[in-house]
């Protein structure tokens, strides 16, 4: 295409979830209410890991850093979403499409890797108890919850630096509620096929490789436990259920999505709210609600809370 005919694109338009009135309404309170939950919920874990020293382990570290993460992911894009749904232009800047773009994939790539953190704690704490504590000490953690942030920060760098110089040749209208790169390589003005292949090696890659890593470590934990069944492991098991779920929700659509990023099949839409908004939602209620530790600690922080008040 001759640069004559290339249009600089100033602002994106996000068509959302629906087109439906009644159903822009449903979503606007149904949304906000759950993003209230969300960082609430995650707010109340950090605070609680934070301030009791009881739960200052390895296992609720890492916790209250996916609950940080969590609430980060799911406020990327939903509160824009919200406002969205509340008018009728639905508009989003040059600049507001690729920070979305950026803290999607700083978040995202970052979660993958502290969920195959935890399955790593969790298989020390199960299949190498004695050595746990050594292991699995403080300078440890934080170097793992390091290592999480640079994936991330390298994942959607590496994004980054081909779709800022993507050109555009003018239309301008996105069938999402959020902004990410499947969408966006479709209004260029260059061959889709190569930037597929780069979706595929970076994100699909990077979701599939950490989701295998994932099973394996949950496999060799679940034989682990049937081989040495003992007082602790329904326990053990209750916890490791708890992280399987999150798991299979967060990778199941980041899978799909990317690793064939440009099917025809229009679940993208639906898919992408499990990982931004339901996972998140899920962290806060699978483990305050299934955990008597945490929820001993939060109460002993209403407590508190009322007192000082």
């Amino acid at each position: 295409m001759e640069q004559g005919n290339l249009s600089m694109v100033a602002e994106f338009i996000l068509l959302g979830l629906t087109e439906s009135h009644e159903l822009q309404i449903f979503f606007f309170v149904f949304f906000s209410i759950t993003y209230t939950a969300i960082v609430f919920g995650n707010l109340i874990i950090i605070l609680t890991v934070t301030f009791d020293p009881h739960l200052h382990s390895p296992m609720y570290f890492l916790l209250a850093n996916l609950s940080l993460i969590d609430m980060s992911l799911a406020s990327f894009a939903t509160p824009k979403m919200i406002h969205s749904l509340a008018r009728k232009h639905k508009a989003i800047s040059y600049q507001g499409y690729m920070a979305q773009m950026f803290f999607l994939h700083l978040f995202g790539g970052s979660e993958m890797m502290l969920l195959v953190t935890m399955a790593i704690d969790r298989y020390i704490a199960i299949c190498k108890p004695l050595h746990y504590a050594t292991i699995m000490n403080h300078r440890a953690c934080f170097g793992l919850v390091l290592l999480s942030w640079t994936t991330g920060f390298m994942h959607t760098m590496s994004q980054m630096i081909f779709t800022m110089t993507l050109p555009f040749c003018g239309p301008n209208v996105v069938n999402s509620f959020f902004c990410d790169l499947p969408e966006v390589i479709k209004l260029t003005c260059l061959d889709t096929y190569v930037l597929e292949l780069l979706v595929i090696a970076d994100s699909g890659l990077l979701s599939l490789i950490c989701f295998i890593l994932l099973l394996i470590s949950y496999s060799i934990i679940l034989v682990t436990m049937r081989l040495h069944s003992s007082s602790g492991s329904s326990k053990a098991l209750s916890t490791l259920s708890a992280h399987i779920t999150v798991v299979a929700l967060f990778f199941g659509p980041c899978i799909f999505i990317y690793v064939w990023p440009f099917s025809s099949i229009s679940m993208d839409k639906i898919l992408s709210v499990f990982y931004t908004i339901f996972t998140p939602l899920l962290n806060p209620i699978i483990y305050t609600f299934r955990n008597k530790d945490m929820k001993r600690s939060i109460k002993k922080l209403k407590n508190r809370v009322w007192v000082a008040v």
